[in-house]
């Protein structure tokens, strides 16, 4: 079972435990952009895994960390990720309290940078999981 075509989000491929999302945390960033930092491991698992961080003071309304978390879910779903463990982590704020919760403007921002991440690990991640 590989993550390739795989567009479920069952528990076991999510990363929930405090001692994972340190594992990963404990390596270097593997990218950034704007808004989020993507960290990476490799795993010994037949499929990716995702844990998706999204502090309050970058995100102030629930409404705007939950977009987030279901934007970065949905893409990384439909990426075609080697057996990695990829933590997504928001770094900057994306809105405040005095603005809109979410726009379409913002959501569109988000999926372009989330999207940008993953496409980008790819290709490089399938050339580290197979050395």
């Amino acid at each position: 079972m590989s993550s390739e075509g795989s567009h479920d989000f069952a528990r076991v491929r999510r990363i929930v435990k405090t001692d994972e999302f340190s594992s990963v945390f404990r390596l270097r960033p593997a990218q950034k952009t704007a808004h989020f930092v993507l960290y990476t491991r490799a795993n010994e698992l037949p499929h990716a895994r995702l844990g998706v961080v999204v502090a309050k003071r970058f995100a102030p309304r629930a409404v705007t960390r939950n977009t987030i978390k279901r934007v970065t879910r949905e893409l990384f779903r439909v990426a075609k990720l080697p057996a990695v463990d990829c933590v997504v982590r928001l770094s900057r704020p994306v809105n405040a309290k005095t603005g809109p919760a979410t726009t379409a403007a913002l959501k569109a921002e988000l999926r372009t940078e989330i999207a940008r991440l993953f496409s980008s690990q790819a290709p490089r991640l399938a050339k580290t999981a197979t050395s």
